[in-house]
């Protein structure tokens, strides 16, 4: 069977469009990856109004707290994105020298061995949050906010990166290649090989 580029990596049934469960999952992912994109936009509006505040005298140093909590914000709501892009850096090296068989069920361990310590990883930043609402812990810097409101980018980044992580894994069970491959072979195949600089 020939896989052409352009080809979703989910099977797909002769006459039917992608299911609402597909759309809705695809939907969070993009949605997550929005958000990151507009942290960083804010980060850089942020950022510039700084270095006037700098100039002009103003009070600007509560904005080294916001964008702190931006960064944050954006590397963990724009993870399952980039995940699922293929934008993570990974060793293939073992990958390539194996038959497609064996290299389906590595797949399978590392996705699944990912996705319990990204489950963990979530299971804390949700009790994080939690706790810091429970105890009404306020931010100790000159943004003096509850600080479960940043925290949350947090747990829901983790929460987003498990669910497509474990996507990633069903897919694979289900005989398909990951989202992540198929979309490295697209760039590949445009004769884009920028993330191997």
């Amino acid at each position: 069977m020939e896989h052409t580029p352009q080809s979703d990596p989910r099977p797909i049934q002769r006459g039917s469009s992608p299911g609402i469960a597909r759309r809705a999952l695809d939907a969070v992912y993009a949605l997550g990856g929005q958000l990151a994109a507009l942290c960083v936009l804010s980060i850089l509006i942020l950022m510039i109004w700084a270095s006037l505040g700098r100039v002009l005298n103003w009070q600007v140093g509560w904005i080294n707290d916001v964008v702190a909590w931006l960064m944050a914000a954006a590397a963990f709501l724009g993870m399952a994105y980039s995940f699922r892009n293929g934008d993570f850096v990974r060793v293939t090296l073992l990958l390539e020298s194996v038959s497609p068989r064996i290299r389906r069920w590595l797949e399978v361990s590392s996705l699944s061995v990912a996705a319990v310590a990204i489950l963990y990883l979530g299971y804390w930043a949700m009790s994080f949050t939690l706790e810091s609402y429970q105890f009404n812990d306020i931010a100790g810097n000159m943004v003096a906010i509850p600080i479960w409101i940043p925290q949350m980018s947090f747990a829901v980044g983790a929460l987003i990166l498990v669910i497509a992580v474990i996507d990633e894994c069903v897919q694979v069970l289900r005989g398909g290649k990951p989202s992540y491959v198929v979309r490295v072979e697209e760039r590949h195949a445009r004769g884009d090989f920028s993330e191997e600089i």
